[in-house]
């Protein structure tokens, strides 16, 4: 195959290939997405759309597979509740896949300045999705003073059930950009684009929250939920190992 050629190229390189090109140039955080920007990340989710375990050579696992079943929580430190296939990465974006066991669950977390596209490949994940609710000016907050640095409004856009027939789930730094991803009726996977990756030292880190019980609020000008979040350490329940990506190599 010559290096230019990608009529022979896995899916999975295409995807990857794709990737490189949307995410060279992202739009800053705030402002309007180009054209060049939009039909490339239309390319994307289009070729995401595609992608199922066997692409990747996953073998879709049962719960009886060496998987806890959901009542025997929390998970003992010997067996990771998620693990994650590393694909790849670039200063642009990095691609895996995640491995989620029965009644596991990817605690709420944000992804700052990022984007992401999630393609469940097999099984089906519940992911709820929520996005900061910048507060109007000249409003106070009837809240402790001490817990103001912790605390943050956010509105819940949406919760939803995701299989290998569902089309990609999309988050922007603007949009959807807070989720919790629970595995439902058994163990499930998906591949996880994030543009650029986490980097601490570049200021994305991953921040974990809860949502604060019986704060739902909706409005005469709010149609979704406004709840409130507070930031926490990562909970002690999750932790993500790591298991070699069985799929075809990838050459960026």
């Amino acid at each position: 195959m010559m290096p230019g050629d990608s009529s022979m190229a896995s899916l999975v390189q295409r995807i990857a290939r794709q990737a490189l090109v949307t995410f060279r140039n992202t739009p800053a955080v705030g402002d309007e997405a180009s054209k060049s920007f939009l039909e490339n990340h239309g390319k994307l989710r289009s070729l995401m759309s595609e992608v199922r375990a066997a692409d990747l050579k996953l073998v879709p696992r049962r719960a009886e597979d060496g998987d806890a079943p959901p009542a025997q929580h929390p998970y003992h430190r010997g067996a990771p509740p998620v693990t994650y296939m590393h694909i790849c990465e670039t200063d642009q974006f990095s691609m895996g896949v995640f491995l989620l066991k029965s009644g596991a669950s990817i605690p709420l977390h944000d992804h700052p300045g990022m984007h992401g596209v999630l393609k469940v490949m097999y099984g089906k994940v519940r992911i709820s999705c929520f996005d900061r609710l910048e507060r109007p000016g000249g409003g106070g907050d009837a809240l402790p003073r001490a817990e103001m640095g912790a605390l943050r409004r956010y509105v819940l856009r949406s919760t939803g059930e995701y299989t290998e027939e569902s089309g990609p789930c999309v988050l922007s730094p603007d949009r959807d950009n807070l989720h919790q991803i629970d595995a439902v009726d058994g163990p499930t996977a998906f591949m996880d684009i994030l543009a650029p990756p986490y980097d601490p030292d570049d200021g994305r880190d991953c921040h974990y929250y809860k949502v604060l019980p019986g704060n739902g609020v909706k409005d005469s000008e709010q149609t979704e939920e406004v709840v409130w979040l507070m930031e926490i350490s990562q909970p002690p329940e999750f932790w993500c190992g790591g298991e070699p990506y069985p799929g075809p190599e990838v050459c960026l």
